[in-house]
């Protein structure tokens, strides 16, 4: 497929993104009509299947799901399938929608997702409501934070997944504490995420507000994210993928990566991150890859970005190896994932670390073709002087670039 400009993306996704039209004509799915008790005790989850499904298999144009204001729901984990007969379908959440709380309840069932929207085409999740992960019993046990615990969870769950969709939009939704990943878009194409609200402890265990992975064509767009782990991150094999006008903090930053993990071939391409601010995050603009990774990273981005005391602004860390499961101490390795073709520019602001600017290339396979353009960082400790740090980065200046550029010609 060829990539579309954001432009043409932004119009295919204003057919999918009009007023619901509550009208006799339209066909409404009420998830109360199909019993649901909306307490925030009694597992609503039937209720929601049978609302999908009736909503799915209606010969009407844009049926509507509606999970109504004011209301408790609590939901166990949940896939709603595709594809269904309309052409568009809509899961409007006004209320709230509630994940059990504790990971005992999860024995037996799917713990890796807590609910899936799979196969469908013209899916429109929007309302203003929230979806409430409940993960702190969840990042109590995790692996990631203590990896010593006997019985600790390596298998936590996402909060809202989007599989296998396509021309779909996720708009005006409020996620908070997943017990994992917030919102993931997986193998999927032509996707908006907009106006999103994400929030979870700065604490809370890899808990990114957007995913993305497998996919292409994908805008995230106009949203407020300040979770434990990146706000925004991009995974292999995914292409045309813009991040735009995102407020970022607490978090990770936004990362492209990590790519490479189990020595596959990375493909990725034609990433573009921009009029992103950054606000008391561990990292800014990040692309990390492993040792042991193939394939490329190229074509990519960061404009506009502004950051208020970051700590790695810029950031490529190509580096990341696991010894006895901790990532550090990285012996060199003959492979390498080739990152070539990215540029930051117009980016200005206020570092909390001493290095604003470190580009740590492989050692076998050099970033090529990095630009460094228009770049502003100060210390955010009166009178510090900030330093770049190069491994193997290959590139051009362009502008002003402060502090001083250590690229290689």
């Amino acid at each position: 497929m060829k990539a579309m400009g954001v432009f043409a993306l932004m119009l295919i996704f204003g057919l999918f993104s009009v007023d619901l039209p509550f009208s006799s004509a339209q066909t409404i799915f009420n998830v109360l009509d199909y019993g649901a008790k909306a307490d925030g005790k009694k597992d609503d989850s039937n209720a929601f299947s049978a609302a999908w499904k009736a909503a799915c298999s209606a010969g009407t144009q844009n049926p509507t799901v509606v999970v109504p204001s004011s209301k408790d729901f609590l939901v166990y984990p949940l896939t709603f399938q595709g594809p269904c007969k309309s052409s568009n379908i809509s899961f409007q959440v006004i209320g709230t929608i509630n994940a059990p709380s504790s990971p005992s309840v999860w024995r037996g069932r799917n713990a890796r997702r807590w609910l899936i929207f799979h196969g469908v085409t013209g899916l429109l999740i929007t309302g203003n409501g929230t979806f409430n992960g409940h993960g702190s019993e969840w990042w109590d046990l995790s692996c990631t934070d203590h990896p010593n615990m006997a019985g600790c969870a390596t298998v936590i769950p996402m909060a809202l997944s989007i599989i296998r969709c396509k021309q779909s939009t996720i708009s005006d939704i409020h996620t908070i504490d997943s017990a994992k990943f917030h919102v993931v878009v997986n193998q999927s194409s032509d996707i908006l995420v907009k106006n999103m609200h994400i929030t979870a402890p700065e604490n809370s265990p890899n808990t990114d507000g957007i995913n993305v992975e497998l996919s292409q064509n994908v805008l995230v767009n106009n949203s407020i994210i300040a979770t434990g782990d990146d706000c925004v991150s991009i995974g292999e094999l995914s292409s045309n993928i813009t991040v735009s006008y995102i407020t970022c903090g607490p978090g990770h930053g936004v990362s492209i990566g990590s790519l490479g993990k189990f020595g596959n071939s990375v493909k990725v391409e034609d990433i573009h991150v921009k009029k992103v601010n950054f606000k008391g995050t561990t990292n800014g603009v990040r692309i990390k890859t492993w040792q042991i990774g193939l394939g490329y990273a190229r074509n990519i981005s960061f404009e506009h970005i502004t950051f208020e005391s970051v700590k790695n602004p810029i950031y490529i860390d190509q580096n990341y190896c696991d010894i006895n499961g901790t990532r550090g101490n990285c012996e060199s390795k003959s492979t390498g994932v080739h990152i070539s073709e990215v540029t930051y520019d117009d980016i200005v602001g206020t570092s909390s670390s001493k290095e604003a600017i470190n580009l740590n290339c492989s050692q076998s396979v050099a970033c090529t073709g990095i630009t460094l353009s228009n770049i502003k960082i100060e210390s955010d400790k009166s009178g510090q002087q900030l330093i770049s740090e190069c491994t193997n980065a290959h590139g051009t200046n362009s502008g002003v670039v402060q502090p001083k550029s250590c690229l290689q010609s």
